[in-house]
């Protein structure tokens, strides 16, 4: 078996630091031969108290090892664990919060997920679910776009989203997606209560079928020509409008 075999590998300066800070099994990490080492020097630093070992190649290397901008430092990690639906109730308990919770209806483009986990982190998100098929999974692209939130923000994946739905309203949570027609605006979220909001894809939007069970329905506002905003830009709006109403009002000056 190579070294590289049944593991993930993910590049980047944060994204390695970040694996390093939340005890991520680490393999091996690569540097480009030339690097400064003074830029790298937390790395070397978690690597050495991990025991992972640091190597100097040529960057040929680390472009066959991974095809996205790793900026001259690699790493291989155990694969990516999922969590499970209880772990995302058990964060929003840890925080003394009502749960705030992510779904991703058939997301498939890594950098939008990517981008919508390093949000999630930024406001606090409790947890995101993500359906087995169709949908873009933890991967070492995921990674490098959230810039390290995948170590941070508890994913779970699931055969049915529909059921996962159900099985959220059973545990008081209110679910939330976003209509073109007929719905409210964002504004009028009322985010203080055990909330899980839906992400449709980038192409299709929401299904039918979890629109139908969505207990309120928000629009964005739009004033220009696109008819949509990319999948993760519209999530980070839902996302800090929820933040917003949760947050207590900052004091003026």
């Amino acid at each position: 078996m190579s070294e590289t075999e049944g593991t993930e590998m993910i590049g980047g300066k944060n994204p390695i630091v970040e694996a390093l800070r939340s005890g991520r099994e680490l393999n091996k990490i690569w540097i480009a031969e030339g690097l400064n080492k003074q830029s790298i020097g937390e790395i070397t630093t978690l690597a050495k108290k991990a025991g992972v070992v640091v190597q100097a190649v040529p960057k040929k290397k680390l472009d066959q090892l991974l095809d996205v901008n790793h900026q001259g430092i690699v790493a291989s990690v155990a694969a990516y664990t999922y969590a499970e639906l209880d772990d995302i109730f058990a964060v929003a308990e840890q925080r003394g919060e009502d749960p705030f919770i992510l779904l991703l209806d058939e997301l498939e483009d890594p950098h939008n997920l990517g981008s919508i986990l390093r949000t999630a982190d930024a406001v606090g998100v409790h947890g995101i679910i993500i359906p087995k098929r169709r949908s873009v999974g933890l991967t070492g692209v995921v990674a490098k776009a959230s810039t390290g939130a995948i170590e941070h923000v508890p994913v779970v994946r699931v055969v049915n989203l529909g059921q996962t739905v159900d099985e959220l309203k059973k545990k008081g949570v209110w679910i939330a997606g976003t209509d073109a027609k007929g719905s409210a605006d964002y504004r009028t979220m009322d985010a203080t209560l055990p909330l899980a909001v839906i992400i449709g894809s980038e192409g299709k939007g929401m299904s039918r079928l979890l629109k139908e069970k969505c207990d309120f329905l928000y629009h964005l506002p739009m004033r220009g020509h696109v008819t949509s905003l990319n999948a993760s830009v519209a999530a980070s709006l839902l996302m800090y409008e929820v933040l917003r109403k949760r947050l207590p009002n900052p004091s003026t000056p």
